[in-house]
């Protein structure tokens, strides 16, 4: 009988996989089978600990910084290196903005900051995951987190929204692109979740977070990490085989608001 399990024996990347949305995403790529899931992140210690909580046979830890364009290719190379191939990758790592950033009062230095993780940091990782999977001959699946906010507007994260708005087009782009050699591109676009980046942000725990967000979405309940680790195991898998080029918006009906102030 064929497994049903969704990423049967693939080889997949999550970056800033040790917390949050990334960590629900490594642990729903083993739960589905992944012969070996690389995490790669900068907080050491929580990245050593998911390792070990799931099995050095099924995961690593391989310390990176996005915007270091050498340690990307070298995240890759290690992978291939480790596991023969890479089938997928998730370009998840990325920051919060560094303050209000209104337009009349942008601080450019903060903007470059915040762009070479999640503009630079994304291009990179795709770039060099696409070009490990055209050179392995395999038809693999690249999903980048973009952002809800990116059909919104706000009165201050303006930085924050042009790079997710940055995120979708590189998608779009890298999609038509790389059609060619099916390779799948596309974007998960979460909304309010509370995870440690999100908590430490508004200085609250994640049951105050997820009170203070619930009113936020059109359905009933509160929007979880594992909520956008089932949509990233979606596009990562055959069950999306024709799908790419594509913003899935996981946000319980946040966006339909129009704007955040």
């Amino acid at each position: 009988m064929a497994s049903t399990k969704k990423v049967q024996d693939k080889v997949v990347i999550v970056t800033g996989g040790a917390s949050g949305i990334g960590e629900a995403t490594v642990l729903a790529f083993v739960e589905n089978g992944a012969r070996g899931v690389v995490i790669a992140d900068i907080q050491d210690e929580k990245g050593q600990k998911l390792v070990e909580s799931i099995g050095t046979n099924r995961s690593t830890y391989i310390h990176c910084n996005v915007a270091d364009e050498n340690q990307v290719k070298s995240l890759v190379e290690s992978t291939v290196q480790l596991y023969g191939q890479l089938d997928v990758i998730f370009c998840n790592a990325g920051v919060r903005d560094f303050g209000q950033q209104t337009v009349l009062d942008f601080d450019l230095d903060s903007y470059d900051k915040l762009f070479a993780v999640n503009i630079r940091g994304v291009a990179a990782c795709l770039k060099h995951a696409a070009r490990a999977m055209v050179k392995g001959g395999v038809k693999g699946s690249i999903i980048c987190t973009a952002s809800t906010v990116v059909n919104l507007v706000a009165s201050t994260l303006t930085d924050y929204i042009m790079a997710k708005c940055g995120v979708v087009a590189l998608m779009k782009c890298a999609s038509y692109q790389l059609g060619k050699h099916g390779i799948r591109v596309n974007c998960v676009s979460p909304g309010l979740v509370a995870t440690p980046m999100v908590c430490e942000a508004n200085n609250m725990g994640v049951e105050e977070v997820e009170k203070l967000y619930e009113s936020s979405y059109c359905l009933k309940g509160v929007l979880k990490a594992k909520h956008i680790a089932d949509a990233v195991l979606f596009l990562a898998s055959a069950n999306s085989e024709f799908v790419t080029g594509q913003n899935l918006l996981v946000d319980g009906g946040y966006a339909f608001q129009g704007a955040v102030d």
